[in-house]
């Protein structure tokens, strides 16, 4: 982690860090998504719940800092609390200079985490977009009718 750490600010111009300065970073950074100093010592998501690998990803973005971050269906698997610390950790990580793209099939993590934009795909292609409002008629009324709607369109 130290080597990418480094290469990382490195390529942004920032300064490197020293093994003192690395390890406060860290730990500032995993207190962020509630990660105990512990979990730090072991190897890569050794002996780690569901939950503690998905609050790791979030730590090891943190660490990272990309300018884009993709979390492919982060909400999987995990429970209210462990969302919600997780959402916290993006939350706390999104800037004006950097962008997430949130993918999930749930409304739920988008109570925690509030999209600027909703896009809906359906066979590879973006058929519909909107607010968080789109995201709760999505949980009140499936993807049916966005199906419809561009069948219709298809056919037409």
């Amino acid at each position: 982690l130290k080597h990418t750490i480094t290469a990382v600010r490195k390529h942004q111009q920032k300064k490197e860090l020293s093994a003192k300065e690395m390890i406060t970073f860290i730990k500032k950074m995993a207190k962020m998504v509630e990660m105990e100093d512990d979990f730090l010592s072991r190897s890569l998501n050794q002996g780690f719940s569901g939950g503690e690998k998905k609050r790791n990803e979030i730590l090891q973005m943190a660490v990272l800092e990309p300018r884009l971050a993709v979390l492919d269906e982060t909400d999987s698997g995990l429970d209210i609390d462990a969302l919600k610390i997780v959402a916290n950790g993006v939350n706390q990580l999104k800037t004006k200079d950097n962008a997430f793209i949130v993918i999930t099939h749930y409304q739920r993590l988008l109570d925690y985490i509030i999209p600027d934009f909703v896009h809906v795909l359906y066979n590879g292609q973006i058929v519909k977009s909107g607010d968080k409002n789109l995201a709760l008629k999505l949980e009140e009324k499936g993807y049916d009718w966005i199906k419809e709607e561009v069948e219709a369109l298809t056919i037409n």
